[in-house]
């Protein structure tokens, strides 16, 4: 009787526990969204661009005479908001498609960099680049170039009967591989205005953030995100293996399927407007791993909040404290690299199922 009372009250801890943290990450980040808008070269207090960004969200248009000097609401509306929304939805979007792939696949060293996503969706961008298509073809394009090669990793994996361990691995260092080098192509052929554009834009930056391209990401972003939320109690089914998971009713085929699709999306259409922006996918699930456990209704919304947190800090630190527009993708590797190399390492003895 005392044992079966300390299993419940042990199960609702856990779960206050997990919500509160949940809670305590949406105020951080809501927090954190605030202080980017206010600060910068050209800073501002929190009362002043909260009455901008009040009046800007109003649905009838502003008065002819403004309360704030034309330059505060400029810095507010053209510059500083749809930078800290794109970085806030490509954070949310990359720790989401994180969390899916390493569930789907079971493999806690997936991600996005490392299945030949990112490099497939940049294949796909550089063409359109290189075609001077406009920027919804941008995002078809790295669309479909993402979704070919994470299809083409999958397919490769499971033709060497291995879709779930490190021949997943290998075979999207094989696809990657293959991708980056239609891009150092793609480099070779490109004239000068070509090649600029897609150097500074592969290696990943939030400089480009406009109302347009905030939407562009926006609707993938939140729509496959919605998707993916929907789905994640099913990823804890297929935790027990392809066949268990068939047996109890998950069409597992049809999930698959349906999270590459969704998470493709999301990454071509990140990749599209950011460029890459390296780990976060990789590194993120398993901050949210460990403040929440493995269990992915909980661990996806930590993903996606953590994720927004990371590359929302980055992109804050080279703007605010650097104050120079080095790549956003360049730092998150920087940073992501070492913490992934340490959870290596401490795990080599047990595994990574204890993760």
């Amino acid at each position: 009787m005392f044992l079966k009372k300390y299993i419940a009250y042990t199960l609702q801890y856990s779960q206050r526990r997990q919500w509160l943290v949940a809670l305590i990450l949406t105020f951080v980040l809501l927090a954190t969204i605030v202080l980017s808008i206010c600060i910068g070269p050209y800073p501002m207090s929190i009362w002043k661009a909260g009455s901008i960004l009040a009046n800007l969200s109003l649905p009838w248009s502003l008065p002819v005479d403004l309360p704030w000097p034309i330059r505060e609401l400029t810095v507010i509306q053209v510059i500083r908001l749809p930078r800290v929304l794109l970085a806030t939805l490509v954070g949310l979007g990359l720790g989401m498609s994180g969390a899916a792939l390493q569930g789907l696949m079971r493999n806690p060293l997936v991600g996005p960099d490392l299945v030949g996503v990112s490099s497939g969706s940049a294949m796909g961008g550089v063409l359109a680049i290189m075609l001077d298509w406009p920027p919804l073809a941008v995002v078809f394009l790295a669309f479909v170039g993402g979704l070919l090669s994470l299809g083409a990793t999958f397919r490769l994996a499971q033709l060497a009967k291995s879709s779930d361990g490190i021949g997943l691995i290998l075979a999207g260092i094989f696809v990657g591989g293959f991708c980056l080098s239609c891009v150092g192509l793609g480099f070779f052929l490109a004239n000068d205005a070509q090649l600029n554009a897609i150097t500074f834009w592969l290696l990943g930056t939030m400089t480009k953030a406009t109302q347009a391209t905030v939407w562009l990401v926006a609707i993938p972003t939140l729509g496959g995100g919605a998707i993916l939320m929907l789905l994640r109690w099913r990823l804890n089914l297929l935790s027990l293996g392809n066949d268990d998971a068939f047996a109890i009713g998950v069409k597992v085929s049809s999930l698959r399927f349906a999270i590459i699709v969704v998470v493709s999306l999301i990454v071509a259409a990140q990749v599209s407007v950011a460029g890459i922006i390296g780990w976060v996918g990789l590194v993120v699930p398993h901050w949210a791993r460990m403040l929440v456990g493995p269990d992915h209704r909980k661990m996806f919304p930590a993903s996606a909040l953590l994720g927004a947190l990371f590359v929302l800090f980055v992109d804050n630190f080279t703007r605010v404290v650097l104050r120079s527009d080095v790549p956003t993708g360049v730092l998150t590797t920087i940073i992501g690299t070492p913490f992934i190399c340490f959870m290596f390492w401490k795990k080599q003895t047990k595994g990574w199922v204890g993760d």
